[in-house]
């Protein structure tokens, strides 16, 4: 569970990231309401939208990490996920090179829709923006997937996009309410400080794969699988038969 921990984290920090990718359309948001509360309201339904849709994608990625896990490799997801996160940040030049999978017939029915979903200037307009904006291709929402395929749960995967959504809430909120809140320096700096905490968050997978046994950190293996739900140690028939749904009642006992 303090795995969930850096996704929160990772949201925090990398909604510096995100004023560059989602901050124009959180810019144009038709907030609707006459005092500051009621735009806030907007502001929050239309952030809460992003991260449920977050919490889905990452209840799926979830599932592909729990799949390999029931097969004995969910350590080797954790590390795996956490050697991408790291080598993401030591080699940008590699990732670079690979273009996002933008999966433009998708990109193109989502943009009309958010076209007439900002015509609606409504509170669930503004929800069902949030929605639609969790589906746009992010570097950034892509790394945090990797993350939720290394929780190797489908609960905790959807946990963990769910907090990441809700970390970039502050900095979302302060677009959509203020306006473009943090100068180009100050973002520049933040977005400097991104790269290491992808590098802690990486760190935390791969030690939390090895099993080391050290608390919070690296469990022990039989905390880390599922395994440690089923018990494995074989039951004798005479133990069995001390069981109440195995007690015989006194008339089977005369036979």
């Amino acid at each position: 569970m303090e795995i969930l921990i850096t996704a929160f984290l990772l949201g925090l920090m990398g909604s510096f990231h995100c004023v560059g990718m989602c901050g124009p359309i959180a810019l144009s948001l038709p907030l609707r309401g006459d005092n500051f509360w009621q735009k806030a309201w907007g502001g929050l339904l239309y952030n809460f939208g992003r991260s449920i849709t977050y919490g889905i994608k990452g209840a799926f990625f979830g599932l592909i990490g729990f799949s390999f896990s029931i097969l004995g490799f969910q350590k080797g997801i954790s590390i795996t996920m956490g050697s991408f996160m790291i080598a993401s940040v030591l080699i940008p030049k590699y990732f670079k090179k690979r273009k996002l999978i933008k999966f433009e017939f998708i990109t193109i029915r989502l943009n009309r829709a958010l076209q007439r979903l900002f015509k609606m200037r409504s509170y669930k307009g503004l929800f069902l923006i949030g929605l639609a904006n969790g589906v746009l291709p992010c570097g950034l929402v892509y790394l945090a997937l990797a993350g939720a395929v290394g929780t190797g749960s489908a609960p905790l995967g959807m946990g963990y996009m769910i907090l990441f959504g809700l970390g970039t809430l502050p900095m979302m909120m302060l677009i959509a309410l203020i306006g473009n809140v943090v100068s180009i320096p100050i973002r520049n700096k933040m977005n400097k400080v991104v790269p290491y905490i992808i590098v802690i968050i990486g760190l935390i997978f791969i030690l939390r794969g090895l099993t080391l046994g050290i608390p919070y950190l690296s469990p022990a293996k039989e905390k880390l699988t599922t395994e440690s739900h089923m018990s494995t140690t074989p039951i004798k028939p005479s133990d069995a038969l001390q069981d109440p749904c195995c007690t015989l009642n006194p008339e089977e006992k005369k036979k």
